[in-house]
């Protein structure tokens, strides 16, 4: 009988994760052609492209062999990535809930630090610029430069990243944790189980003003602008994933639609005690909560500049007392 109820447990989970999946492929087409594209009044690629033909073009690529001190760790990395964002969504799920050291906040806090901490990898173990090694000053006899500084571009992502991963995505933790106020646990069973009886944690003041934050945090997460500095197109192009071509780039397109719909789906289990599963009509939440993070996210960035550090800093730190006072006002 427990045999029969794992398999059984273990296929809704497996189903449930290729049906979010197989949705999250969608969003940034979504984000790209019915938000960006209308808005700079321009027709856009299909909705299908960014998430599926991309990657699927990407796969038939050559890879391309980068200069790094570590290459095995550093060509994994996107595949740590996906893992990461994959245990995240499998973490959320109900039949996950039986594993409480999984089903929690604190592990949810964990697999999200550690996707964050994989850019700072990717940036430190960078040592090419276009897949070519190119170091400067030349280290050539004669050529010797005194107090001169080595670096690579994705040096300068990775610093970014690391100031990132420090503060900058501190108000998100914040938010995910302001719904323990009302259930008094960091257990996803109990969280659900309490808005389940009380309503949405999402229709309290303390809920209303966490919910804002996440969304700060989610953006900042996905390094999204105006958050989007360590991958500024003016002088670190594409950030810690610069060098990735063929089929790492492939995983991290993938990588970052499926971490666009997981992240809505945790404020749907968080903030309103929808979890994820396809046992339950309750996924169409999900995808919706999903649906409109894009959207609120596409308007935002479409009119937002990157924030240098003399914006971005002020923004974090507000977002961060926004999510204290949220907590306070939940633990009254």
């Amino acid at each position: 009988m427990f045999g029969n109820t794992l398999i059984n447990s273990v296929i809704i989970v497996i189903l449930t994760v290729l049906v979010c999946f197989v949705i999250s492929t969608l969003l940034p087409g979504i984000e790209r052609k019915y938000i960006h594209a209308r808005i700079q009044q321009r027709i856009g690629p299909l909705v299908i492209s960014p998430g599926i033909m991309a990657p699927i073009k990407f796969m038939f690529k050559e890879n391309i062999e980068v200069a790094s001190p570590v290459p095995g760790l550093y060509k994994i990395l996107p595949i740590v990535c996906f893992i990461v964002v994959l245990c995240l969504l499998i973490a959320i799920t109900p039949q996950a809930y039986a594993i409480p050291a999984l089903a929690s906040l604190v592990a949810i806090v964990g697999l999200l630090k550690l996707e964050e901490i994989c850019y700072v990898l990717m940036g430190a173990l960078s040592k090419s610029v276009m897949s070519l090694r190119m170091p400067f000053p030349d280290l050539a006899k004669g050529g010797a430069h005194l107090n001169a500084q080595r670096s690579f571009i994705e040096d300068i992502s990775s610093k970014r990243s690391l100031r990132m991963i420090t503060y900058g995505s501190f108000p998100l933790y914040l938010a995910l944790f302001a719904p323990v106020t009302a259930a008094r646990s960091i257990f996803l069973k109990d969280i659900v189980a309490f808005q389940q009886v009380n309503g949405p944690f999402l229709f309290t003041i303390s809920g209303a003003f966490a919910a804002i934050v996440f969304f700060i945090g989610y953006m900042i997460v996905l390094n999204e602008y105006p958050f989007s500095i360590i991958k500024a197109k003016s002088d670190v192009i594409e950030g810690p994933y610069m060098e990735y071509a063929a089929k790492y780039r492939a995983i991290v397109y993938l990588t970052r639609g499926f971490l666009m719909f997981v992240l809505g789906a945790v404020f749907s289990v968080l903030f309103i005690g929808v979890p994820p599963t396809i046992m339950s009509w309750g996924i169409l939440l999900n995808i919706a909560v999903a649906l409109i993070f894009v959207f609120l996210m596409g308007i935002l960035s479409a009119f937002s500049p990157v924030f240098t550090n003399r914006q971005l800093l002020p923004t974090i730190l507000g977002a961060t007392l926004l999510g204290v006072l949220a907590i306070v006002l939940g633990l009254l």
